[in-house]
């Protein structure tokens, strides 16, 4: 499963979730899925935005994680 790092990437950088969203400006329902990953899919133009605000490679916002399926076998 991938997850996206932004809150960690937050606490590295030493900034806050109400800094990204108003850096974001899109919803606070979808700015909170998204953080949280809670959604099902990223729109293209939501990880450049995320890229380019949090200054680090596309890369770098996500990891590979097991699913709580893996775990359970």
């Amino acid at each position: 499963m991938v997850r996206l790092r932004v809150l960690d990437i937050l606490e590295e950088q030493h900034h806050t979730k109400y800094w990204l969203f108003k850096q974001m400006e899109m919803s606070y329902q979808n700015f909170s899925k998204l953080i949280n990953n809670e959604t099902r899919s990223i729109r293209y133009e939501n990880i450049e935005k995320l890229s380019r605000i949090l200054d680090c490679p596309v890369g770098d916002l996500f990891e590979t994680v097991n699913s709580p399926e893996e775990e359970d076998t």
